[in-house]
């Protein structure tokens, strides 16, 4: 129950699309003021959502608004650059604080800070929470102090501070203001596409939302997680948890899957499958940690070697890629599950970067930022560390030398073609022996096109460029 004259808090949503261990709402309802939900739609910056983070989010603030009028309340919609949103609003509801759950992206970290300032200066509270991470990346530190750069000293220290929190409870109510101010349609946001409506794959995948990423955990916790470990690896099988997406909109907070998978689930607790699950939940937390000390790897090789890396320009072949036409099925079928679905297995991910980045020699940032529009988990840390991983500029990085040999990933993790038939209907009838290579059969397969490039031909071709890079980078100066 509102205390009568305690100011109004604005609570301003953001990646934190939940009721449940929420640190900033849960303080605002604690704080007895009225509460008042925002989400403010800002598109200034350099990463606005690509399209198909666009069509999960208008299915988050759905059901985030759902779940707050269970609770007496309901979801404010603002479209603007939330530094001019923020303020207006505020002044416009006699709101005499904001409480905001806190970012890592650079840009978005730069205004929170403008933010503070501004609204210190009229008199106003402002609060930023920790919530999106099990530990703030300046929490997590080298003997010498200094930011991780090796991902395996980063998991032990990770878990050896043992200091993740039980997640807070969804408050039972969230006493509403007297009077709410006007605000925007959802639908009137243009998130989902009409004409034409290419989102039938991702609603037949996906339900935004706590609701689903609850069940999506629960389901994953139930059937897979004990055999996790080798499953994870097999794009043939349902053996992820794809909560990727559900993180990423803070729909369920890291601490609330860590509870479960560690004290809450029976189903291969503490096991193999769960431990190598969880590492990969402490993965996600290295990519923040990465962003937020080396705040330009969204964009700049972290290793700066490879800054004068003899990159190709070859619109036709990024075309080939995007496309799911390389004429290699196991990338083909990667890239036509993620147009279709906005996701890509983990695996298949691996493949189709290494095939971009070594094979046809195209940079990294071109691959990112295909899979920033096309992904539901298009996430700014973990595209940037993923695609440098991969192409062997990033953090503890896999040597560039390291070059998939496409037909053998297939053959070693589909290995009866059943996820490069699904994908690739072209190649539904071919034999298993050859479903990899079908060129193999000495004829061409009606409607899928020929390789766009020879492997052991690209492989050398990488190879060489490397070389060529090493003898320009013998006095590089070390990583970022």
């Amino acid at each position: 129950m509102a205390e009568a004259n305690t100011p109004l808090i604005v609570v301003w949503f953001r990646q934190d699309l939940r009721l449940a261990d929420h640190p900033a709402l849960s303080a605002a309802v604690a704080a007895g003021a009225p509460v008042l939900p925002v989400f403010v739609l800002d598109e200034s910056g350099d990463w606005a959502p690509g399209g198909a983070s666009r069509w999960w989010l208008h299915g988050s603030l759905a059901a985030l608004d759902a779940d707050l009028r269970a609770r007496g309340s309901r979801l404010l919609l603002r479209r603007g650059p939330a530094l001019d949103v923020l303020p207006r609003l505020l002044a416009e509801a006699g709101a005499g604080g904001l409480y905001f759950s806190r970012h890592y992206e650079p840009q978005q970290a730069a205004s929170e800070s403008r933010l503070a300032a501004m609204l210190a200066a009229d008199g106003k509270d402002c609060r930023r929470f920790a919530g999106s991470l099990l530990f703030e990346p300046e929490a997590i530190r080298t003997r010498a102090g200094e930011p991780f750069r090796v991902f395996t000293p980063f998991y032990k220290a990770c878990l050896a501070a043992n200091e993740i929190r039980a997640p807070l409870p969804a408050p039972d109510s969230v006493p509403a203001p007297a009077s709410w101010p006007v605000g925007e349609r959802l639908e009137d946001w243009g998130l989902r596409p009409s004409a034409p409506d290419w989102a039938a794959g991702l609603r037949a995948c996906w339900q935004p939302g706590s609701s689903g990423a609850r069940a999506r955990l629960d389901g994953f916790l139930a059937d897979v997680a004990a055999d996790y470990a080798v499953a994870r690896d097999r794009p043939d099988r349902a053996g992820t948890s794809k909560l990727s997406p559900h993180l990423h909109f803070g729909e369920l907070s890291p601490r609330q899957v860590w509870q479960r998978s560690t004290f809450d689930s029976d189903a291969g607790r503490g096991g193999e499958g769960t431990q190598a699950f969880l590492r990969q939940v402490i993965w996600r937390e290295f990519c923040y940690h990465l962003l937020h000390h080396w705040p330009e790897i969204d964009a700049k090789p972290f290793n700066p070697g490879f800054a004068g890396f003899p990159w190709r320009d070859d619109p036709a072949a990024l075309a080939a890629w995007q496309g799911g036409r390389t004429g290699y099925p196991i990338v083909d079928a990667g890239m036509r599950q993620l147009w279709q679905t906005g996701w890509m297995h983990n695996r298949v991910r691996m493949v189709v970067a290494s095939f971009l980045t070594k094979h046809l020699l195209l940079p990294w940032q071109a691959g990112a930022d295909w899979f920033w529009d096309t992904l539901v988990d298009a996430d700014l840390a973990n595209n940037a560390a993923g695609w440098q991983w991969v192409a062997g500029c990033g953090a503890d990085a896999a040597p560039y030398f390291r070059i998939f040999n496409p037909v053998l990933q297939g053959r070693k993790f589909d290995p009866d073609g059943s996820y490069v038939r699904r994908w690739v209907p072209e190649l539904a009838e071919v034999p298993t022996r050859i479903v990899h290579a079908p060129w193999e059969a000495g004829a061409e397969v009606p409607g899928y096109p020929a390789p766009i490039v020879e492997h052991r031909h690209a492989r050398q071709r990488a190879l060489d460029a490397y070389a060529v890079l090493k003898r320009r980078s013998m006095a590089a100066p070390a990583p970022l």
